[in-house]
């Protein structure tokens, strides 16, 4: 890789700020006002502080005396905290025919109805073939009956549409049906 081709995304600290003048904000968040940087540095080096440039395109830039490792933990701790905390929703796919047997019909609805239940979003395919093409209401109703089948754990986030060969509806789940990811649902206690 060439030399400086990369931005970098942390901020200027102490020599590596560029500005002339900067406003200075205290370690406890004080206005120290607009100084030179070498005087800042005097500054942040007495008080045994890094200077950092947080706001690099203010006029004049503005920079904070802070504890930057402490402060570069506590950032780190935050975005891994924010990353345990975040859900990533996966969209599941299940695909029928519109001549699906009964009993392959709720072997599939119950296969949407889990991935319901784990807080995915289920995309529906109707896969039509040949002169199935001329009989697209069989998808429609499909689907429809799908959708009442499974209307108090879904919603409808986008109704049946054709799309060439195939008809698609996406179902979403009701906050109400998720279940904690600490396990399956909890199952009353059996007597011996």
């Amino acid at each position: 890789m060439k030399e400086g081709c990369c931005i970098s995304v942390e901020p200027r600290i102490n020599d590596r700020i560029r500005a002339a003048q900067l406003r200075v904000v205290g370690a406890d968040g004080e206005q120290l006002g607009v100084m030179d940087t070498q005087s800042a540095l005097r500054i942040a080096n007495s008080s045994d502080l890094d200077l950092v440039e947080v706001a690099p395109l203010a006029r004049p830039p503005v920079a904070k005396l802070m504890d930057y490792s402490k402060y570069k933990y506590e950032q780190a701790i935050k975005a891994k905290e924010a990353r345990r905390k975040q859900s990533l929703v996966a969209l599941k796919e299940m695909k029928m025919r519109p001549k699906i047997d009964d009993h392959d019909y709720e072997t599939k609805k119950g296969h949407v109805e889990r991935f319901l239940k784990q807080g995915h979003k289920v995309k529906v395919t109707i896969m039509f073939r040949g002169r199935e093409m001329a009989h697209t209401e069989l998808g429609r109703r499909l689907l429809e009956r799908l959708a009442t089948d499974i209307v108090d754990i879904a919603q409808v986030d986008s109704p049946a549409r054709q799309d060439g060969r195939n008809m698609i509806a996406v179902f979403s789940p009701r906050k109400t049906a998720v279940q904690p990811k600490g396990g399956a649902a909890s199952a009353p206690a059996r007597t011996p």
